[in-house]
């Protein structure tokens, strides 16, 4: 992300497209769903694109990134990343054309999911429920909700047939073009909404067929729809192949078909037994069996060790252990979250950043920090978490240069006046003034090891 000039610049043109007519009720799914999961940034791009698009048409005019820029007041890498963020939710398309010089973009904006789609989806619902709660919630719920018909009601509407009377051939006397004749175009009317994309390497699909018995849950009961359900189900609730077998058992009918609703309440009732009433959010989820390469054996290394915990470990429950028990700070979670929704970081992946983060900010999560880091394991498709401890190690001293160009402008500005010091704070000023030579992977040694007896302290003393 950090890379986003090889992916876009200013004088790079764009058009904004609906994939439908969008109306006001659009506007108040965006603002009050969608929202609170992407950011008020986010939301803003997707209104001010919106507002490039002709009242009750589908094509805005073609203009430079510049002038996005100069009407979002935002710099061209944030545009990018809030782009990104509505790319993940599923609230738009882009698409692209190389032109001699420069790329021509198309945005195609897509409609929000319709309040029954969304509060039924089983991923952007539950995390909807955690960042509102559940007061405002179910507010929201009832807002999108209203009476339905009464069940003590007699249909008589009357059908076509029964009011008009078709025409008779010498009455056809007008010629219905042809509709290739007039070009390619496209109707206007609403388009149906957008999920979010799952990867389906997500899920273990091979291992969850190879488990299953024709005489119990036939592979043909599987279909499509239900092959998403089970990856949604799987992302959220942290479900491996193995127990999600089981859990199918629990939705299957007699005619040999799965209840979708009863395999949604099936997952549910399996979290809640695992980990009580909390739902789950983004930073419980823990690395998926197929991303899993440490194999725990007598005579393991400490590094060994600690890659095979973070395999097993959720990074909320990580951040637990650092804390010595103590629960995670709101932002951190924050930070961690937004990581793992727009940079698609495996959970493992993202106890590697935690820890070596922490080791290198002095036990602190810098969002801008981990959010660069992020944006390069991102980019270099890092998915288990002994590539991303090889990958830290490689690229240390380039993730010491990011740290250390982030406290730059604090130690350019003038001084105004000179202070006088004590003495303690002058031999501090100093040994921080001093250059940094051989000792550095000493101490990032030693802070290593102090996290390392931490944790291991508190976990010996919860067993």
């Amino acid at each position: 992300m950090d890379h986003h000039w090889k992916e876009l610049i200013p004088p790079d043109r764009y058009l904004t497209k609906s994939s439908g007519v969008l109306t006001d009720f659009d506007r108040k799914l965006v603002t009050m769903l969608y929202q609170p999961l992407i950011g008020i940034e986010s939301s803003s791009l997707y209104m001010t694109l919106w507002g490039e698009v002709e009242q009750n048409r589908l094509w805005g005019q073609e203009t430079t990134h510049h002038s996005l820029m100069a009407a979002t007041q935002c710099s061209l890498k944030e545009i990018y990343r809030q782009r990104l963020n509505l790319e993940g939710i599923g609230l738009l398309k882009t698409f692209i054309k190389e032109e001699s010089d420069f790329k021509v973009l198309i945005y195609e904006l897509q409609p929000p999911l319709r309040p029954d789609q969304f509060f039924q989806d089983g991923m952007l619902n539950i995390y909807l429920y955690n960042r509102l709660g559940k007061s405002r919630y179910v507010q929201l719920k009832k807002f999108f909700c209203d009476n339905s018909l009464p069940e003590n009601l007699k249909e008589v509407t009357k059908s076509f047939n029964e009011v008009y009377q078709t025409l008779q051939p010498s009455e056809l006397t007008a010629k219905i073009p042809d509709s290739e004749s007039e070009g390619k175009h496209e109707f206007l009317s609403e388009a149906p909404g957008r999920q979010p994309v799952l990867d389906d390497a997500s899920f273990d699909y091979d291992l969850l067929f190879a488990g299953l018995s024709d005489a119990v849950i036939p592979k043909s009961a599987v279909n499509a729809e239900v092959k998403e359900i089970i990856k949604k189900l799987s992302y959220i609730y942290g479900i491996d192949a193995i127990q999600m077998k089981n859990i199918l058992m629990n939705a299957i009918l007699p005619d040999e078909t799965i209840d979708q609703e009863e395999l949604r309440k099936a997952a549910r009732d399996w979290y809640k037994f695992e980990h009580g009433e909390k739902l789950p959010r983004l930073a419980e989820k823990v690395q998926p069996p197929m991303y899993r390469t440490i194999n725990k054996k007598e005579g393991s290394s400490q590094e060994e060790e600690l890659a095979y915990m973070l395999e097993h470990i959720s990074p909320y429950q990580f951040l637990k252990d650092i804390a010595e028990g103590g629960e995670p700070p709101v932002t951190d979670l924050q930070i961690i979250e937004d990581v793992m929704f727009q940079q698609k970081l495996q959970p493992g992946v993202v106890n590697v950043l935690i820890y070596y983060v922490m080791l290198k900010t002095d036990m602190k999560l810098s969002k801008g920090y981990v959010q660069k880091i992020a944006g390069h394991w991102a980019r270099k498709n890092i998915k288990t978490v002994d590539e991303a401890m090889t990958l830290a190690k490689k690229e240390q001293q380039q993730y010491m240069e990011w740290a250390e160009t982030k406290n730059k402008p604090a130690q350019n500005r003038k001084t105004v006046r000179k202070e006088m010091l004590p003495d303690w704070l002058k031999e501090n000023q100093a040994a921080e003034n001093r250059p940094e030579e051989a000792n550095t992977e000493d101490a990032f040694e030693l802070e290593r090891q102090k996290l390392a007896e931490r944790i291991k302290k508190y976990k010996k003393g919860n067993i």
